[in-house]
């Protein structure tokens, strides 16, 4: 079998891919990526020598490209993680959303629809997110029923995605699955994202930067938690089917934040007010969503997946990960996240 992971050198395509090599060495595994900025291909240093794994350099949204490697490789398994991600980037500039989350998606699926003659045995499976739903109430949860109401154009671009991949289900039979999750987090994110920024921005003494009040609520989901979720899905999911992975961990940001100063505390042998005393509130970011929260029943339910981590026991875990990995921060703290964490607090926060 040959699986063609997109997006495989970013934070979640990553953790993917390192879960999976190894213990599938009877699969071929083709990572392609276009290695933008939050993609590190050191991410994946303990599998890059093994026998069944690829690397591809490939731009998702150059359709020629995208045809080159299917001819060349043949994939039997589309995993779709490849996107651009982050809200406050898109806010600040959404064409390339559009380009890489909507164009890149329509080039796989034609390249699939083109390619496979026979569909036995293969799979398409989109991840997405649960920012496509829009914002909740103080009550209630998302199901894979709830009506599409993104508020920013990365919600936007991945709603338009997630639409294209279940028109091809329904137009052409191409057969498709589709994961809606919950804020990851864990090893290897890039330090844009509210978790990794805290925690390396109290490590140096640094302002932690919380938009508004810090009321916002977010559903959070260990990446290996997550990933593991995806491969039950393809496995053993229903084609055409959309299926919402989370976490089950509702968190307040200032309260995160707070957790965080805690256990960086606990770890650091330094009193939680050294950090807390970093927190600095800023002015709201445009259409900031008030509060994301899934409900798993379904996958719960017919997959018979449960996430392994409680919030508490996944965020040591990545910060034992932080402050074991210098190395890897050191790296990555030149060009684009130099850029990015030199502009204003009020244009971006994790």
């Amino acid at each position: 079998m040959r699986i063609l992971v997109t997006g495989g050198a970013g934070f979640i395509g990553s953790n993917f891919l390192n879960l999976l090599v190894p213990k599938y060495p009877e699969y071929s595994f083709i990572n392609l990526d276009k290695l933008t900025y939050a993609a590190n291909l050191s991410n994946l240093k303990d599998i890059e020598d093994m026998s069944n794994y690829t690397f591809i350099k490939c731009d998702i949204a150059d359709y020629n490209q995208v045809i080159d490697v299917f001819e060349k490789y043949a994939p039997d398994i589309i995993v779709h993680f490849a996107a651009e991600s982050h809200v406050d980037r898109s806010i600040l500039g959404p064409a390339e959303f559009i380009h890489t989350n909507i164009v890149g998606t329509f080039n796989l699926l034609e390249a699939c629809r083109k390619s496979w003659i026979n569909k036995n045995g293969k799979i398409f499976h989109h991840v997405s997110t649960d920012e496509v739903y829009g914002s909740l109430g103080e009550t209630g949860l998302f199901t894979e029923e709830t009506n599409y109401d993104p508020s920013s154009p990365y919600s936007a671009s991945k709603a338009s995605s997630d639409h294209l991949a279940r028109a091809y289900f329904r137009t052409y039979g191409l057969p498709i699955k589709i994961t809606n999750c919950s804020n990851n987090y864990g090893p290897y994110q890039f330090p844009e994202k509210l978790i990794p920024v805290m925690i390396l921005n109290a490590l140096e003494g640094k302002p932690l930067p919380i938009y508004g009040t810090g009321e916002n609520v977010r559903d959070w989901l260990y990446v290996t938690d997550h990933c593991e979720a995806i491969w039950k899905v393809i496995q053993e999911g229903k084609l055409g089917e959309t299926y919402n992975i989370g976490g089950n961990n509702e968190w307040t940001n200032i309260d995160i934040v707070h957790k965080i100063c805690e256990v960086l505390a606990g770890e650091a042998g330094k009193s939680p007010e050294d950090f807390k005393s970093l927190i600095t509130f800023v002015k709201d970011r445009p259409g900031h969503d008030l509060r994301y929260a899934i409900d798993s029943s379904k996958i719960q339910r017919e997959l018979n997946w449960y996430p392994k981590e409680t919030f508490e026991t996944g965020l040591k875990k990545t910060i034992r990960w932080y402050l074991d990995n210098s190395n890897w921060i050191e790296n990555i703290k030149t060009g684009e996240y130099k850029k990015w964490m030199d502009l204003n607090y009020t244009d971006r926060v994790g």
